[in-house]
Parts: C-alpha cells; sequence; structure tokens
C-alpha cells in the first residue's frame, strides 16, 4: 500500500492544532495526500459515515486505504511506523529516551493546560488575538509552560533535541497561543516559536488557512 492512499479528514475553519500537527507530519515525510474539509460548526464529524470512519467523532482522521485513525499522536506515530526513516524522513527522534520525551511532550500538550486553550484558543493564531487578560488559573498554567518549555530547550535553544521533531510544533503551537496574541512570553521562547513557524511545512499550512 502507498502513500497515494492517504487522506487527511480536517477541521474546514484549519484552526485545529491537532490537524496542524498531522499536516505537518505529511509534509515532513513528503507523502502526497489529499485533504478533505469536514465542518465542524454544522457537526458534519457527528454524520454516521464520518463517525463510522473515524470511531471517535473527531479530526484529524488518516484514512490508509481501507485503514482509517484519528488522534493526532496516533496518527504521527503511525506515519512514522509505515513509512520510516532513513527512506522517509524522520519526524520523532532516533534516539529511544529522546523519542519517548517527545511523545511525552505530546501528551502532556493534549492533556493539560486546558486554561490556556480555552482562554487563548488557536483562533488568536489564525485570526485574531483576544483582548481578555489571562485569568488567575491560566496564569499558573502558564508558569508550568514556560518552566516546562524552558528545561526542554535548555540545551538547545531552537528545538528540543537539536534537530527538528514533530513535538516542536506542538510545543511551538501551544506558546504560539500567547506569542500571537501579544502575551508577556520570555524572549527565548519567542525566538524558539518564531524559528519553528518559519518551517517551510507550517508555512504551507499558514498558506491553506488563508485560503478559508
Amino acid at each position: 500500500m502507498g502513500n497515494s492512499d492517504l487522506k487527511l479528514f480536517i477541521d474546514a475553519q484549519f484552526t485545529s492544532p491537532y490537524t496542524l500537527s498531522t499536516f505537518v507530519a505529511l509534509h515532513e515525510k513528503g507523502l502526497s495526500h489529499d485533504l478533505v474539509c469536514i465542518d465542524l460548526a454544522t457537526q458534519e464529524n457527528r454524520q454516521t459515515h464520518y463517525q463510522q470512519r473515524s470511531l471517535t467523532g473527531r479530526v484529524p482522521t488518516l484514512e490508509h486505504g481501507e485503514f482509517a485513525l484519528s488522534e493526532s499522536s496516533a496518527i504521527t506515530e503511525y506515519l512514522e511506523e509505515i513509512f520510516p526513516p532513513p527512506t522517509y524522513a524522520a519526524i520523532y527522534p532516533q534516539n529511544p529516551r529522546h523519542r519517548a520525551r517527545a511523545r511525552q511532550v505530546q501528551a502532556w500538550l493534549r492533556s493539560d493546560l486546558l486554561s490556556i486553550r480555552d482562554e487563548r484558543p488557536t483562533t488568536v493564531i489564525f485570526h485574531q488575538p483576544c483582548d481578555l487578560p489571562l485569568s488567575d488559573k491560566a496564569r499558573v498554567a502558564v508558569k508550568t509552560l514556560f518552566q516546562a518549555a524552558e528545561a526542554l530547550l535548555k540545551d538547545y535553544r531552537l528545538s528540543l533535541f537539536g534537530q527538528w521533531c514533530i513535538a516542536d510544533t506542538d510545543l511551538a503551537l501551544m506558546l504560539n497561543r500567547l506569542v500571537a496574541n501579544g502575551d508577556r512570553v520570555p524572549e527565548p521562547l519567542v525566538e524558539y516559536v518564531q524559528h519553528q513557524w518559519q518551517r517551510p511545512s507550517v508555512q504551507a499550512w499558514l498558506e491553506q488557512s488563508k485560503a478559508v
């Protein structure tokens, strides 16, 4: 089964951080694929045909031939296994401990920091900033985010492990919720976000989102 059988089902608004992550993974590996937009505003993701495909009714969902998989980190790990390096570009570190750490970062960003995600949705990155101040709860989450990011990047200023991996895109996006909104962010983390945001695969996503 080749990469010509790939379809990525994404949110029609191009604001899902998890869809961005899978889109970037496909581009980094050089995998040709079709994009299929699902309108979350009209709950198209709850329609039977999509629910049966994705199981969870969420975006993104990757379809590879007759196999369909939802949940972004599951998708990126699947892509790394099915289209492995060196034939295809690596999206996870090859060092086992670094790879485990990258997966830890992905899991953490998807399961924690809810107050940041609520008060600084990705629309502040892709559409317009929010002028509401952060709540006390969000400020605590921001402090945790900054401390973790600074610890992770202490040895490598512009990437987590000295070389890009998919967890860099995920971490940069979480930080960019604050950077793009004009919230106060330590300068080294701003530089990290700006560097990661210039990656061609991320820029390809931004070009797609501008067309919406």
